[in-house]
């Protein structure tokens, strides 16, 4: 069976018999972008201005008129003006009777006005219907298209001022730069021209104590970067921990190891025994 009428149309478009005019008000960037939009779905488009022939970069096929020419040509009109340039509406009452007015426009701020734009509009030109409509759509929006523009969705900004996560980036950088710092320091050491050019005590303090404290901004380093990620299930793949989380087993594992052995009651013995100390005859039997 053979599809007649509107059937056999793409989906966007309406036949010529079902043609309707719309008239808009204002020719600026969401009244054009309006516009475009409605003449490819197959409207008529006519547009009010105040000064019909300076107006340009209108899309093709709309006639631009003055805005009692204009309102006589169709029932519905769309106000795509600012609140601000409503007054000239008051000259068009009796054009403007029993019409449908289409009130786009938003205020700058909340509670800007005692009565909403839509309102103010119908008090302004009585004997007209007034709607609100597409004053969710940017021009953006319809000069785009659905799928582009909802990618243009504002990020959130943070304010700078807040400071409750600002110290963890912060210290993740510093202990990063101080941890690559004494690293460098370490190799440095180790090539053979500078180490034969210090004594025993500095090449030991350098690869023993500056060892460790580098061990330990670079723990540091990584625990902070990894954060309050360590024990969430899931960042887990695969029940797997993270590449992050395995990198600081040994280095946790040889800081707990020489926490314990500065202890007092476990270094002193380990220093007597460096120094020679060996238990008495009698104990040893």
């Amino acid at each position: 069976m053979e599809n007649t009428g509107t059937d056999t149309l793409p989906l966007n478009m309406i036949s010529s018999e079902e043609q309707e005019t719309v008239c808009i008000f204002g020719t600026g960037d969401f009244g054009r972008s309006l516009a475009f939009k409605m003449l490819q779905c197959g409207y008529s488009i006519v547009f009010g201005s105040r000064n019909p022939r300076t107006s340009s970069l209108l899309p093709s096929g709309a006639e631009v008129l003055s805005y009692s020419e204009a309102a006589q040509k169709s029932d519905i009109i769309i106000i795509a003006v600012h609140r601000d340039h409503y007054d000239f509406l008051t000259a068009l009452t009796e054009v403007l009777r029993g019409k449908i007015l289409v009130d786009v426009s938003n205020n700058l701020k909340i509670n800007q006005y005692p009565e909403s734009n839509a309102e103010y509009l119908a008090q302004l030109v009585p004997g007209t219907r007034v709607v609100k409509a597409f004053n969710t759509i940017s021009a953006w929006a319809l000069q785009s298209g659905a799928l582009d523009a909802n990618r243009q969705a504002i990020a959130k900004k943070e304010n700078p001022f807040i400071t409750s996560q600002a110290w963890l980036s912060d210290s993740y950088l510093s202990l990063g730069i101080l941890g690559f710092f004494f690293f460098v320091l370490l190799g440095i050491t180790s090539l053979p021209s500078v180490s034969n050019m210090v004594n025993w005590r500095e090449f030991r303090f350098v690869q023993s104590k500056l060892g460790y404290v580098t061990l330990i901004l670079c723990t540091a380093h990584t625990l902070i970067y990894g954060g309050d990620r360590f024990l969430k299930p899931s960042n887990l793949k695969w029940y797997l921990p993270l590449a992050h989380v395995l990198a600081l087993i040994i280095p946790c594992t040889v800081l707990v190891i020489k926490f314990l052995l500065i202890l007092p009651c476990i270094d002193k013995p380990l220093t007597r025994i460096r120094q020679g100390w060996e238990r008495s005859s009698k104990l040893s039997k």
